[in-house]
């Protein structure tokens, strides 16, 4: 068994030995996962893992996970690699669940037991630092944060639930896990309370036993995993994205760019109205939010889009990015062509697409480079241009 030293931890306690038990024996049905929540995915790995790992990383030992009856392969997978865990199968409830744990560790006796439940991933090690320091001088010790909200009492009439009396948020705090004991205390305490209602905590177990449980600074790192929003991958704050796009110059066709019509000898030929410029920012936008492509959404073997204005294309693309929950944060397109001349139209172009858009003119960028004669461009057979855009999350 591990033995953990640290200035705080020997200040009044000596070379004590610490085990732990990590609480993962429920279904965690509300969390909509294809498997109890503890062994689902979280930010790359079962979320039980990430507690074990936190507790191995501050060198306790043995590090006893309570599991579902016929989950031993879940959490054999899940656990693979860790040194020092041992599973046992929990009880009908939580505290149940609790109790065969510190029984099974009663052949060691630790000195100090952290119980832990495996749906709060996220183990600071400041907080086991500050928990195993508090032992010494009072027989458990629980995490805590201070309450924000205005509280209220409910009363309840023929009509539903109405605010009751005001409830005073500077006695309350919010209660987390891991909880720190002296092993022997928190054991009797468990035997004793068998039979009795329904514990929230292992602190309530505690103190019905006439144990006085000490407040430590918690941490919101510690936030329990409940609900299936708890799994859903955030949105990163911004996104990227690019898009190129060429067409043929031909006679006889219109010479549309950045929704601008201009005059010129030769015009862009494609299925829609083909303006280049624009078909690269719907790429952009799309490749952004991970929407495939422009061909996907308008494909060019459907008849509806033939002669089409590509601003519908655009608009279609903005609505896309605002579902996603984003806004453009700016977007810089580039023509690549040796005539006509981009510059006199510059200003034109950018008020269309910020239009278009619906966003502020300083968010659009329009600018033209030639390819000194060069390739296709060069010999005024086609014009290119690509596309940037940032987008900011809603």
């Amino acid at each position: 068994m591990t033995r953990i030293v640290s200035e705080q931890a020997q200040d009044g306690l000596g070379l004590s030995t610490v085990a732990a038990v990590v609480v993962a024996a429920g279904q965690g049905l509300r969390a909509g996962q294809p498997l109890p929540k503890q062994f689902a995915t979280w930010r790359g790995k079962p979320v039980v893992r990430h507690s074990v790992e936190a507790f191995a990383s501050a060198g306790i030992s043995p590090i006893l996970v309570v599991i579902p009856d016929g989950a031993e392969a879940l959490a054999g997978e899940a656990l693979r690699d860790i040194p020092g865990v041992q599973f046992t199968v929990g009880g009908e409830t939580r505290q149940e669940s609790v109790r065969l744990g510190l029984e099974l560790l009663a052949g060691t006796a630790p000195d100090l037991v952290l119980i832990h439940d495996a749906a709060r991933p996220i183990v600071p090690p400041a907080v086991i630092e500050s928990l195993l320091a508090t032992l010494r001088h009072y027989r458990g010790a629980i995490p805590v944060l201070p309450v924000v909200d205005s509280l209220a009492h409910v009363d309840r009439d023929d009509r539903g639930d109405v605010m009751g009396a005001k409830a005073q948020r500077e006695d309350l705090r919010r209660v987390q896990t891991p909880q720190a004991f002296h092993f022997t205390d928190i054991l009797a305490a468990h035997r004793e309370w068998a039979g009795a209602a329904t514990a929230g905590d292992d602190a309530q177990v505690a103190q019905a036993w006439g144990m006085d449980v000490a407040m430590t600074e918690g941490d919101e790192a510690l936030h329990k995993l409940t609900f299936a929003s708890d799994f859903a991958a955030p949105l990163p704050a911004v996104r990227v994205g690019t898009g190129y796009d060429v067409h043929r110059l031909s006679e006889g066709e219109e010479l549309w760019l950045c929704g601008v019509k201009i005059a010129h000898t030769h015009g862009l030929a494609g299925h829609s109205d083909a303006d280049v410029a624009i078909h690269a920012l719907v790429d952009a936008l799309l490749g952004a939010i991970g929407a495939g492509d422009i061909g996907q959404h308008f494909p060019p073997s459907d008849p509806q889009w033939k002669g089409a204005a590509s601003h519908q294309f655009l608009s279609h693309a903005g609505t896309l990015v605002r579902e996603a929950g984003y806004a453009l944060g700016n977007a810089d397109v580039t023509i690549v062509c040796e005539a006509p001349k981009i510059g006199p139209h510059r200003e034109a172009m950018r008020n269309r697409l910020a239009e278009i858009l619906d966003v502020d003119i300083a968010a659009i960028s329009v600018k033209a480079t030639t390819t000194e004669k060069l390739g296709f461009t060069g010999r005024r057979e086609g014009i290119a241009a690509q596309a940037a855009v940032s987008l900011i999350r809603t």
